[in-house]
């Protein structure tokens, strides 16, 4: 690819392309091979220019090299980012807006006015016959405004007046669909499927494939805990599916043969083939879109209370309009009234504000899945942490292999591996990525894997029964023994690791010792968690009482429990919702699933088992425990907004009503004034919420 630097700094550079615009394609496919590269850390590209904005962290040669490498036929771009990257979205209304305002100083400037006359007659025609419909429908809105203020001044002949409401109407139209469809989209992109690698059938084996390589009519395996990755219908097996995440119903449904099963949806209990009916991707996005824009589950009260206000508040504004006609006669006076009113406003600038609160989020890596999160989450008084995945790191490691048999430890691992794999578990990808890392390569040698949730796993191993789980499954649940000569080998396994336990034929048969190490930041994100208002931090693990101990010590919670099930979980939560205390529940597991639904707003590790990603709330990355800071923050100053909002839109069009009733303000002007007023709020909602030191 051939360049020019335009500007430079140390770890920036600006650049131009020698073309003299980029199509939005080219733009996409420029901006995917930017963010492939590991030390770029922030990149813009600006077709209408051709220009690009990196900043990188390798060496300068480093970063040139690899953009005179760039090549658009050589880059494969997911097609799901090319066809909702919302670049075009963005261009289309930018053409739209320029469109309308270079039409109107046209049309004012060369138009002779009987033609001004009758263009507007036409123009007002939609406006008139929306507020009409409304109130055949015996509703009071915003649309009957809009219409009285365009009729009367079409009535008045002041054409002047009735263009230009009509033109101000038009950019507020304009404005307020591009915001929605723009955050709409960037928070159904942010909530798109990102499977890489699925399960599929073939001549009886199962082989672990790309996701991208999978064609229709292919036969994919879907295991208990993990997405369906495509839609498809049920070719073998059955399940509970919990499709919560596209129709809302809390739920799971059974699905067996012959039924279909939707891109999206979580397989909670059993395990089903389904047989591939669309790959593309593009049916799961429609259906997030969809669920965003009609969903009132999404919606905050605040959003809720600011559009039935807006509603309540159209019969006041034609009730003060009567009266100031009736009380002076004057005819400019009464418009001025009907001319500003509190509606508009409130119905654009609320929800534009909780959806650029969203996008803000998603800024950070954070998914919020509706409005109504960040209010609760604003207003959370207690937060319970799982530990692992959560306070500890998302990659525990195995530290030691403990034979308790004859077999070599590297056999036992493999072994292990080999059943672990199928499951989403942090401590299951510990076990996975140690026997990758010795390169100890493993056939399918297994029957079904059987996962008991919080427990651990079950299969047969060339006839023989395997067990993978915990001292209580292993052994209270299971009555797997000891070997009596490996007794003083069991008792000296060392503490300071969680221990992984597994038996074949009800014997022990080894220990994989684990670390989880805490996360650095953990003690730090626990203080400024209370600095923000949360006043009870609590952890709750199925570890041992002596592990649950040592990291609540150095983390700094107020309570902790050990040994839990995820029962306990859901119940502590309900108890302190009961208790009247709003709850947030931290998790990465799939045990963590029921307390995640259970609490007023559930936040899963983005790097945790697709069953708890799905069911939460809020979904945070996977390397960064302060973005639950940054949520409490940005949720908190969402809140303020959103009042400051209320000032000020019933501040400033009082004043406007007042200056119309004392003459010291047009129809006309009153209604741009009210319009730009509009206008301002709204793109003021649009900006970001958090300063720089709450994003540091």
């Amino acid at each position: 690819m051939k360049f020019a630097i335009k500007h430079e700094i140390p770890g920036r550079l600006r650049i131009h392309l020698e073309q003299a615009r980029l199509s939005v394609r080219e733009a996409d496919t420029l901006l995917y091979y930017l963010n492939t590269l590991q030390y770029v850390t922030k990149a813009k590209v600006y077709e209408r220019t051709a220009d690009a904005s990196i900043c990188f962290e390798s060496d300068r040669e480093t970063m040139l090299q690899a953009l005179r490498k760039f090549q658009y036929t050589s880059v494969e771009v997911p097609e799901q980012i090319l066809t909702n990257s919302g670049r075009e979205l963005n261009n289309v209304y930018q053409e739209k807006l320029v469109g309308q305002a270079v039409w109107r100083c046209a049309s004012k400037l060369f138009l002779p006015f009987p033609v001004r006359a009758v263009w507007t007659a036409v123009k007002s025609v939609k406006y008139i016959g929306a507020g009409l419909k409304s109130l055949a429908k015996r509703k009071m809105e915003v649309s009957v405004l809009d219409a009285a203020a365009i009729g009367v001044s079409m009535l008045r002949g002041d054409i002047e007046t009735a263009g230009s409401i009509i033109f101000l109407l038009g950019i507020g139209e304009t404005l307020e669909e591009w915001t929605h469809k723009k955050s709409v989209g960037d928070l159904a992109r942010s909530m798109a499927l990102n499977i890489h690698k699925v399960w599929v059938k073939t001549e009886g084996q199962e082989v672990l494939v790309d996701a991208s390589a999978v064609k229709k009519d292919d036969f994919v395996v879907v295991y208990m805990g993990n997405v369906v990755p495509f839609d498809g219908i049920v070719a073998a097996g059955e399940g509970m599916v919990n499709q919560s995440s596209l129709t809302g119903e809390p739920l799971p449904v059974h699905r067996k043969e012959h039924e279909y099963v939707y891109a999206g949806s979580v397989l909670e209990e059993g395990e089903i083939t389904i047989q591939v009916k669309n790959v593309s991707g593009a049916s799961r996005y429609e259906k997030i879109v969809t669920m965003i824009e009609e969903s009132e589950k999404l919606k905050s009260s605040v959003e809720g209370k600011a559009g039935r206000l807006a509603d309540r508040l159209v019969p006041v504004t034609l009730t003060g309009t009567a009266a100031v006609w009736l009380l002076t006669r004057n005819v400019t006076k009464a418009l001025a009234v009907l001319m500003v009113d509190f509606s508009c406003a409130l119905k654009l600038a609320i929800p534009i504000s909780v959806l650029s609160a969203i996008r803000e989020a998603g800024s950070y890596h954070i998914t919020v899945k509706g409005g109504k999160y960040l209010e609760a989450m604003a207003g959370a008084e207690t937060i319970v942490f799982d530990k692992t995945g959560t306070l500890t790191k998302a990659k525990p490691v195995v530290k030691a292999v403990v034979p308790f048999c004859s077999m070599s430890g590297d056999e036992l691992l493999r072994t292990a591996a080999c059943l672990e794999e199928h499951f989403p578990h942090s401590m299951a990808k510990a076990v996975v990525q140690a026997a990758k890392q010795k390169k100890l390569d493993h056939e399918e040698m297994h029957s079904r894997v059987d996962y008991i949730v919080a427990h651990g796993i079950s299969s047969m191993v060339s006839g023989k029964k395997v067990i993978i789980g915990s001292y209580h499954f292993v052994f209270d649940d299971e009555g797997s023994v000891i070997p009596e000569e490996y007794r003083l080998q069991f008792e000296a396994l060392p503490e300071e690791y969680s221990h992984l336990y597994m038996a074949v034929d009800g014997k022990l048969a080894a220990v994989i010792c684990i670390e989880d190490p805490l996360r650095p930041e953990g003690a730090d994100v626990v203080k400024e968690l209370r600095k923000a208002g949360l006043k009870k931090i609590v952890m709750m693990t199925g570890d041992s009482e002596r592990t649950a101990a040592a990291i609540a010590l150095k983390v700094g919670v107020d309570e902790y429990y050990s040994e839990v099930l995820p029962e306990d979980k859901a119940k502590y939560v309900e108890c302190e919702k009961h208790a009247g205390h709003k709850v947030l529940m931290v998790g990465d597991g799939v045990n963590d699933s029921p307390a995640l639904s259970a609490a007023d707003v559930g936040i899963a590790v983005s790097d945790g088992a697709e069953l708890a990603r799905e069911i939460a709330d809020i979904t945070i990355a996977a390397d960064e425990l302060y973005e639950i800071v940054r949520l409490k923050y940005l949720s908190q100053e969402l809140m303020k907004r959103i009042h400051r909002n209320y000032f000020k839109i019933v501040g400033f069009n009082t004043a406007l009503i007042l200056c119309g009733v004392g003459g010291l303000l047009t129809p006309a002007a009153s209604a741009m004034l009210h319009n730009l007023s509009t206008l301002m709020i709204s793109l003021q909602s649009m900006t970001n919420l958090l300063p720089e030191d709450k994003t540091a």
